[in-house]
């Protein structure tokens, strides 16, 4: 079962990722991009964008198996016990929000630092979001990007890891068989469903049209 999903969500080579226009590859240079992964997604429309999918999944596109679960109590449970998920002081360490120009600021859609899950938003554009995680096993970040093409959408999910100590290569070495097998795959499996259940369900267009809205209203308040 898991090789089926996996076979349907494929990670990226560099390259491919690399020619997309997307911020994160300025603003991020010289941070180690660790794996990027993408799935395909029907053009039920066009012109759908990265923050509308978020607002209609209300901010959270990654569902997770109970067997992807599973493996995070017990990372977690762990990560307890060694003190690993501990933030570090804020004097100690440097987020990639200070990075952000003028610019950047203005087009974000979410303040830099809001709460994500386990995350805090380092930028919202309208087709990619930067979210970031820093603790004593890593400073990671992930970047989500929709790109509409002639006949679908295609999600990308890239994550950059900065080592915070000489455990950060062991550590990431020791989960990357969980994250390749069984999280990333399950995750992008997910967010296909919900795409699916957003704009692919008989209500979707009555969701469409609450969104188009409540755009008109944020941006003639």
């Amino acid at each position: 079962m898991v090789i089926l999903v996996r076979s349907a969500m494929p990670q990226v080579s560099t390259q491919e990722f690399e020619r997309l226009p997307l911020r994160v590859h300025t603003f991020l240079a010289g941070v180690p991009l660790h794996d990027v992964w993408s799935v395909d997604l029907p053009r039920w429309r066009a012109g759908l964008t990265l923050d509308e999918f978020l607002r209609t999944a209300s901010n959270c596109l990654f569902t997770s198996s109970r067997l992807v679960r599973m493996l995070l109590d017990i990372r977690f449970f762990v990560g307890r016990f060694f003190g690993w998920d501990h933030e570090p002081a804020a004097t100690a360490w440097k987020s990639f929000a200070t990075r952000l120009t003028d610019t950047d600021h203005s087009k974000s859609l979410a303040a830099a630092g809001t709460r994500d899950g386990f995350f805090r938003v380092v930028y919202r554009f309208e087709n990619e979001q930067l979210v970031e995680l820093i603790n004593r096993t890593a400073h990671a970040a992930a970047l989500s990007s929709l790109i509409e093409t002639a006949t679908a959408y295609r999600f990308y999910l890239a994550v950059y890891v900065r080592s915070v100590s000489r455990f950060t290569p062991f550590y990431m070495a020791l989960i990357d068989p969980f994250r390749k097998l069984i999280v990333y795959p399950s995750l992008l499996h997910g967010v296909r469903a919900r795409w699916n259940q957003a704009f692919g369900h008989p209500d979707a267009e009555h969701n469409q049209a609450q969104l188009a809205h409540d755009r008109e209203t944020r941006d003639n308040p």
